[in-house]
Formats: C-alpha cells, sequence, structure tokens
C-alpha cells in the first residue's frame, strides 16, 4: 500500500511539475526516476523523441552511457525495429518477457545490448504521438506485472503532457519569432532603393533562416519577359558574384531548356531537390561546374506574375534537408521580397522605356526633316516601290475597271505587259465583287468582321485559277472613297504545304496507309453504321513476327521497304471496303465492315496469311516473312473502338504464342490470362526493392562420409497474397524483362555473405555454388562483380562455386573461354550445371577450365531401370573421371539411385535423399544430425 502512496504522490507531483516553468529534460528526467525507482527495477529506461528523418532518437534515460555510448547515439529505426513499429501502429504498449523468443525487436540492439526483457510504450495524449520509451534488462529478466505496466502508463501519459506542453510552447515562440522576423524584413524591404539593396537584404534574412548563405537570384528580363538573366548572388556566397555570372556565361546555359526553371516558372511553386545527381530536372553539366549537390528554388511572384526566381543551393554535401519551418518562413521571406522588387523593376522599365521613346521621338523628327527635305521625289520613289514590291497591286476605280498594276501583278496573273491589265474588269480576276443593281464595285464581305484578310481564288489570263491571300484597302479623299487597291500575293506553295501536312496528320509516311487517328475516325463511323444497321463488324491485329531480326540484319530502311511491301499487298488483296492501317513498327490493324458472322472474318484472316504466303523481293534479297493475327468482333466482343483494338491485340499475342503465322479469335480467357503475365511481371519488378526475395540452400554430400561439403544457393520468391513461388515460375519471366541481372547480383552477394557466416561459425570446409544465368555471364563487368563480391564479404575465392549451363559455355567460345579463365584466376571454381542435356560435342571440354560435372536429374530420374539413362550416366561419370574433375548427381531421391552411382564412381550427390533445401538457419543443424 505504500508503494502505491508513493507512486500516486510522484505522480501528482510530476503533474504539478508540467505546469511549472522547468525545461522539458527536467520534467522527463523524473519521469524516468520514478519508473525505475518507484515502479520497476530495470537495467535502462529512455524516452526517445521523433525525428524528422522518421528515426527515434534518446533524449533522456537511465543510465546515461551504455556500452560506451551516450543516450543521444541510441537512434530507433522503424525499418529494422519491427517492435517499435507495431507500438507505433497500434498505439499500444507492448511487453516481451524474454527477447530470444520474439523476432520484433531490432536484433542489432537485442545483441548489442544483451537484453533479455523488453517494455517498449507510446507517449501519446489525445491521439497524438510524442515518442516512445523504452524499459529494459540486460541482466534479470523485469517480469513486469499488470500493474506495473499500468503505472508505468501513467507516467508515460504524464510524460506526453509535457512532451506536447513543452512543443506548443516552442512553437508558440518560434511563430513569435517568425512574425518578429517578417517585420523586420518588411520593415528594411521598405527602406531599400535599388535592386541591389533589395536583394542583399533578402539574401541576409535567408541565409539567417536557411543556415546556408550560397543563395543567388535569376530574373526576368523587365523587356523581353521570356529571357531569364542572372542577376545577383549573396556577397556571403562561396562564389564571388563576378565568377558566377561568368560561370553562367561560359556554360551558355539556355534557361528556356532548364526543366527546373520552367517548372517553376509555370507552376509558380518552390522545388526542393536534395541531391541533384538522382533527379534527371537539373542541369547536371552547370550543377558540375557549380559544385551544386542540392538546391531549393523559389519563386517570386508579385500580383500574380513571376518576377523571377531565388535559389538556394547546397555546395558542401547531397541530401541535406531543411525543416519545414524554416521552409515555410524562407517562401514568406521571398514573398515579401517580390513586390518591392516588382516596384523597383517597374521604375527601372517605366524610365527604360521613357529613354527608349525619347530616342525614337528624337529619330522621328530626324525622319520627318529627312522626308520634308525630299518631299519632291515621293512621285518616283512611289514608282519604285510599286514596281519593286513582291506581292500583286493594282488599282480600281469605283466601277471595278483596273487603273494601274505593278509588274509583280503582271507577272503573277500570267500577262506580258501591264497595259493588257488596265481598263479591265476586274471580275475577270476577282469574281463576286460587283454590285448587281448598282454596276459599282463592292468589296466581297468578310465572314469575320475585324478580319481583314481573306483566302480566295484569283483566274489568270488562260483562265486557270490559283489560291491567294489579298487585301482590299478602299482610297479616301476629303471622307469620300474614290477607289480600291488590291495587294495579294500567290500562295499556292502554302497550301500545297499545307496538305501535304494535313495528309501526313492523317497517313503514314512508311505505307501510306491510314494511321492511327484516321482509322479510329473511320472505325468510329462503322460502330455508328453497323450498330444502327444492326450489322457486324471484324477488327484484325496484326503483327509481323520477327521483325526485329529483319530490322537487326538489314536495317531500319531495308525494314521500311519489307512494311511498304506488305501494305501494297495488303491493299490489292483485300476488298475495297475494307481499311488497312498501319499502327506504328509492324503492325497492321484492319477494319472489315458489313459482317454477317464470324465465318466472314475468318475469310479475311485467311485472305491476309496469303498476302504472306510468298516471299517478298527487295534489293535483290528474298525475305520470308509471317504474321499472327488476333480477331475481335463488332458486337461480341465490345461496342467500343478502344475495347475492339485491345481484345484484338490480346488475340493476337495468342497467335503470337501458338509458333506465329495463325490467326486468333479473341476469348475473355485470353484476356485473363494476358492480364495474370502482367500482373506477374509488375510483382515482379516490385520483388527485390520490396525484399520478397529469399534464398535456400540445397545441401551436397559425400556419399563416401555422408558428410556435407558445401550447398546450392537457390532463389525463392515470396509474392503478396500469392505465397512462395519457385525459380521455374518465374526465372524465364526475369530473363526476358533483363531483372535477372540485379537478382542474380543480389543471390551472389547473399549467398557469399552467408558463406562467410558459416565459416566464422567454425564451418571453413563450406562451400557455396551459385548459378550464373546467360545474361549475366555476357555482362562486361561480370569478373569485375565478382572480384568486388569477394573482397566486399570477405569470403575465400576457393570456397565460392559458379554453375554454368552447358547451352551457355558451349557457344560463343573464345569469349566463353576467356571470361572462364579470367573468373579461374579469381580462384573460384567453375561448375558445367545440367550436363549431358546440351547434346553437344564433348570436345569442348579439354579446352574449359572446369571443375566439377554435374549430372542432370532427368538421367538420375529412372535409374538404374532405364538402360538409356544408365548409359549415358556411366559415360558422364566415366568422363569426368578420366579428365580428373568431379561429378556430382543431381536430383538423387532413392537409395537404388545412390547404390547405383557411388558403385559406379559417383560419390558426390545432391538431391532430396540426404536433404530438401534449407533456410540459412538449418544448414548447421542439418550439419550435425547427419
Amino acid at each position: 500500500m505504500s508503494n502505491e502512496q508513493t507512486r500516486y504522490s510522484r505522480l501528482a507531483q510530476i503533474t504539478k511539475l508540467i505546469n511549472t516553468n522547468l525545461e522539458l529534460r527536467e520534467v522527463l528526467e523524473h519521469v524516468v526516476t520514478a519508473i525505475s525507482e518507484e515502479i520497476v527495477r530495470c537495467d535502462s529506461v529512455g524516452i526517445y523523441l521523433p525525428q524528422e528523418d522518421g528515426t527515434y532518437r534518446g533524449f533522456v534515460g537511465k543510465p546515461e552511457l551504455i556500452n560506451g555510448m551516450t543516450l543521444d547515439m541510441h537512434v530507433v529505426d522503424t525499418a529494422h525495429d519491427h517492435l517499435a513499429k507495431e507500438v507505433i501502429e497500434k498505439k499500444q504498449a507492448i511487453y516481451i518477457p524474454d527477447t530470444s523468443k520474439d523476432s520484433r525487436p531490432d536484433p542489432r540492439a537485442v545483441k548489442g545490448f544483451g537484453i533479455k526483457s523488453l517494455l517498449v510504450l507510446p507517449m501519446d495524449y489525445e491521439e497524438e504521438l510524442f515518442g516512445l520509451v523504452f524499459l529494459f534488462d540486460y541482466g534479470i529478466p523485469m517480469n513486469l506485472t499488470d500493474s506495473e505496466i499500468e503505472s508505468i502508463k501513467a507516467y508515460v501519459n504524464m510524460a506526453a503532457v509535457a512532451v506536447r506542453n513543452s512543443n506548443d510552447l516552442t512553437k508558440k515562440e518560434s511563430l513569435i519569432a517568425d512574425k518578429q522576423l517578417l517585420l523586420n524584413v518588411t520593415r528594411d524591404l521598405s527602406l531599400c532603393s535599388s535592386l541591389k539593396e533589395v536583394m542583399d537584404k533578402s539574401f541576409k534574412y535567408l541565409g539567417e533562416v536557411l543556415k546556408n548563405p550560397n543563395i543567388g537570384a535569376h530574373l526576368l528580363d523587365p523587356v523581353a519577359h521570356r529571357h531569364i538573366n542572372p542577376t545577383s548572388l549573396s556577397k556571403d556566397s562561396e562564389w564571388s558574384e563576378e565568377a558566377w555570372k561568368r560561370t553562367h556565361r561560359h556554360l551558355a546555359v539556355d534557361f528556356k531548356k532548364d526543366l527546373v526553371f520552367q517548372e517553376v516558372l509555370q507552376n509558380k511553386k518552390p522545388i526542393f531537390i536534395g541531391d541533384t545527381l538522382n533527379d534527371p530536372r537539373p542541369n547536371h553539366e552547370a550543377c558540375r561546374r557549380f559544385g551544386i549537390k542540392g538546391m531549393y528554388m523559389i519563386p517570386m511572384i508579385a500580383a500574380g506574375s513571376v518576377l523571377g526566381t531565388i535559389a538556394i543551393v547546397n555546395l558542401k554535401e547531397k541530401g541535406r534537408v531543411y525543416p519545414k519551418s524554416a521552409m515555410q518562413l524562407a517562401e514568406s521571406i521571398v514573398d515579401a521580397t517580390a513586390p518591392v522588387l516588382s516596384y523597383l523593376l517597374y521604375i527601372e522599365k517605366q524610365e527604360l522605356i521613357i529613354s527608349e521613346r525619347t530616342s525614337e521621338l528624337t529619330e522621328k523628327n530626324r525622319e520627318l526633316q529627312q522626308v520634308i527635305s525630299e518631299v519632291k521625289q515621293i512621285g518616283r520613289e512611289k514608282e519604285l516601290i510599286l514596281n519593286s514590291a513582291g506581292e500583286g497591286i493594282f488599282g480600281l476605280d469605283l466601277t471595278g475597271k483596273i487603273t494601274f498594276c505593278n509588274p509583280s501583278a503582271t507577272k503573277i496573273l500570267g500577262y506580258e505587259e501591264e497595259s493588257e491589265l488596265i481598263g479591265q474588269p476586274c471580275h475577270n480576276i476577282l469574281e463576286g465583287c460587283r454590285d448587281e443593281q448598282t454596276g459599282m464595285f463592292s468589296p466581297k464581305l468578310q465572314k469575320e468582321v475585324d478580319q481583314d484578310r481573306a483566302e480566295e481564288y484569283f483566274f489568270k489570263k488562260d483562265r486557270s485559277r490559283f489560291p491567294v491571300e489579298f487585301v482590299i484597302t478602299p482610297q479616301i479623299e476629303k471622307n469620300e472613297t474614290v477607289g480600291y487597291v488590291v495587294t495579294f500575293k500567290d500562295i499556292t506553295s502554302r497550301k500545297q504545304m499545307e496538305e501535304k501536312i494535313k495528309y501526313h496528320a492523317y497517313y503514314d509516311s512508311v505505307t501510306n496507309l491510314p494511321n492511327r487517328v484516321l482509322f479510329q475516325d473511320r472505325l468510329h463511323q462503322a460502330l455508328n453504321y453497323a450498330e444502327s444497321s444492326g450489322r457486324s463488324l471484324g477488327v484484325l491485329f496484326l503483327d509481323v513476327d520477327r521483325f526485329k531480326k529483319i530490322n537487326d540484319t538489314f536495317g531500319h530502311t531495308f525494314g521500311d521497304r519489307v512494311l511498304k511491301k506488305i501494305a501494297d499487298r495488303l491493299i490489292h488483296r483485300l476488298p475495297k471496303e475494307a481499311t488497312v492501317s498501319r499502327q506504328g513498327g509492324d503492325e497492321f490493324i484492319i477494319l472489315v465492315p458489313n459482317l454477317e458472322n464470324k465465318t466472314g472474318v475468318k475469310d479475311y484472316a485467311r485472305e491476309v496469311l496469303c498476302v504472306f504466303s510468298d516471299p517478298f523481293h527487295i534489293n535483290g534479297q528474298e525475305v520470308s516473312v509471317k504474321t499472327s493475327i488476333g480477331i475481335s468482333m463488332f458486337p461480341e466482343n465490345g461496342t467500343s473502338s478502344e475495347q475492339l483494338i485491345k481484345y484484338a491485340d490480346v488475340a493476337m499475342y495468342k497467335a503470337k504464342k501458338l509458333s506465329g503465322n495463325q490467326f486468333q479469335l479473341y476469348d475473355p480467357n485470353l484476356e485473363d490470362r494476358s492480364l495474370g503475365s502482367v500482373e506477374l511481371e509488375n510483382d515482379l519488378y516490385k520483388a527485390l526493392q520490396n525484399d520478397e526475395l529469399t534464398v535456400v540452400y540445397q545441401p551436397k554430400y559425400d556419399a563416401t562420409k555422408s558428410q556435407m561439403f558445401g550447398v546450392e544457393a537457390l532463389l525463392r520468391w515470396h509474392r503478396p497474397q500469392k505465397g512462395i513461388m519457385k525459380p521455374k515460375d518465374f526465372i524465364p519471366l526475369a530473363e526476358e524483362t533483363g531483372l535477372i541481372i540485379p537478382m542474380g547480383e543480389w543471390i551472389l552477394r547473399k549467398a557469399c555473405e552467408q558463406g562467410k557466416e558459416w565459416h566464422n561459425q567454425g564451418l571453413d570446409h563450406l562451400s557455396v555454388s551459385v548459378n550464373l544465368s546467360p545474361q549475366q555471364f555476357n555482362q562486361e563487368d561480370l569478373v569485375a562483380n565478382v572480384k568486388t563480391i569477394l573482397e566486399e564479404t570477405d569470403l575465400p575465392a576457393p570456397c565460392l562455386e559458379l554453375e554454368l549451363t552447358e547451352n551457355l559455355i558451349i557457344h560463343n567460345t573464345e569469349k566463353t573461354l576467356r571470361i572462364i579463365h579470367d573468373l579461374k584466376d579469381l580462384g573460384v571454381k567453375i561448375s558445367i550445371d545440367d550436363f549431358g542435356t546440351g547434346y553437344s560435342s564433348l570436345g569442348y571440354l579439354k579446352d574449359f577450365p572446369v571443375d566439377t560435372l554435374k549430372i542432370d536429374k532427368t538421367f538420375i530420374d529412372e535409374l538404374p531401370d532405364n538402360p538409356n539413362n544408365a548409359a549415358i550416366t556411366n559415360t558422364i561419370i566415366t568422363l569426368g573421371n578420366s579428365l580428373k574433375l568431379n561429378v556430382l548427381a543431381e536430383g538423387v531421391e532413392k537409395k537404388e539411385q545412390l547404390d547405383y552411382l557411388t558403385e559406379h564412381g559417383c560419390y558426390l550427390i545432391q538431391g532430396y535423399y540426404f536433404s530438401r533445401p534449407l533456410k540459412a538457419e538449418d544448414v548447421i543443424h542439418q550439419i550435425y544430425i547427419r
């Protein structure tokens, strides 16, 4: 009862302390002391507060020094400490009486501090988490009771209240300080009379807030708004302003192409980039020259317009971050700077405009004086100008008769002399401009009231017409129209170019077939007709089989000619009502309208296959090309163009898997399988980064000693919601997508790390083998990667065995031999996996420095009953022994198989007879139980 009274008394005292002016650390020290002395005797109590990077760092605790480390050196990372993560998520205390029976705590901390028992509590109040509290013993376990835990919770709740109060006070003080700073900024900026003063003041306050003096401003040109200039640099920067601007000039930085500047200017929002090298947006060459590791760019906006940007750059180390409050304050400082800067820029612009206008007026006055002095020559100059003009010009009287014309008009209209045109009615050239009632000339009304220009056709002397762009301007004297001047130019070339552009917008430039846009339009129209008439239609999706090989062999120009030949054949073979379209690459789509049933569309598909039955002859080269066709039908498979094209595409992939040169009608089950493969590929891309891959180890035994001498590392994938997947279910896809390279490097490193760990445990006789895929083997840096991994894991090279398939070795022998020799020079061992399945000459074995032949499981399965398998197995054993190679049998599951192999001289065994693949921690156990 006295203990309870003491606890209540201390709890009341701490409650009182919270409402005093004591510092947070003093209050929390009282909490720690109360917990450790009055509730439970434990070896350590620590309060950990959250950090900006998501971890929790020690703040106060008892003892202050553990294993030579102060408490603030202790960091809790929820990525490793799953117990802490669970406490945070559930906001519930978790007590672990025996850490050896629970995997949730961070194993590094458990091992480093020798933790026996552990209690972790969330320091929360009113649904808000303020930190974590850890109690643990590294001597005798705490053996806490429920009552003790509840008492601890009460103290922890008081600690949470203290932290909350401290945070609130800190926020209030920070807000007051920030408000005062902004008042100071506004006051100081208002006293500035030059752009330089404004920028210096702004840089000073930004440097104080962000604790970084490397600040520069880039402003939009006050006249040429699209141009950005490096304007000002903080005088405290590590760069001088002169060197900064000079480097900009040497780099010839084009800010219109700088993605960071453009994004800030367009979105009017700040951008923070912690690591410029790992972000595609910055100008990496400029960052390298300036030494920029990270950047924080803020737009300067006044009255809705962007004046430029202020950039705070990190020249020390990448990954530097600023507190959110500091960034908000920095952006407020920039917001306060912008209107002052805008005013000064406006004044500067006005002065510049006034200067320019004054200069213009002076020049105009000079020109006016010159015009006055040359007024007598106006007539002659007028004639010269008229005659030299590139555009056609002719005059009309009120009746529409031509009064004058220039040489360009005479030439464009197909006349020899100007006199042929003078006096002629204008309707010989321009129709529709005579008022039928009055007989007077009347300019053609324009469709748009504000549109001065119109596109029409004029007639030449031979009555051929050509497109023109013209303007009719009335000649006015004393407010009366006395005639008209027609200025025109021949736009035949432009019209032809427009037609060409229009053609290329709807037709493929290689085959002259309708492109994707035109096909979609025709399909949409066909669907409307089919729906209204109750007819059916079909969509055939064609993909040229192995077309990439043609491009790779003969080149893309040759490939384009093949596509053109295919297009020509399709057009001539198929009825005119069918629309043949090229979608891009080697894909074509055919629209077949007005079908009655599926038989009709199948007939079309067979016609298409016939197109590819004869080889193509191009540049004297004969090329055989085949195709795979997918078919979808309206309305059975869909009612929209998107659905029909998609389903035809799905069916085409099915046809391609049927060895090609076939057609396949769409079936919903095809899409399910297709989606399944897409999901598998998407999940596989995430497997490595989400830590879903694991390694198991298949033991290898020496049958003469019944002793394990090595293991083979095998990959397993724990696919979310699907369970454990074996390599045969995903390795082919990994090889197809190229993911096998990072996966292979990952399993090689894991296997070497595990091998070294076993050696540290005294199993230095144990070797580990890893399979190399063909893609890995063909990497130029394979040998260097293997060497690096061996050095980093400290595994002796002879304890690593790399397994190569027979098919990989027998191809590209010169390069293969070089790589294997380089690997052998490192000291690693080489084995040939699946030996005997390659059906190749065995003569290559004498040239390759391999150590082991692994007899494939397919030859072991039916031993000793199958005489053919027995003969092949005996041959491999004899061959290996004669070449002084180790021979290992895979897939041994029965005693009869083991007896047969040992009787014929094969003593190295791998298979379920001895052991299934094991987790790393079970390998040692397996060694001792055997």
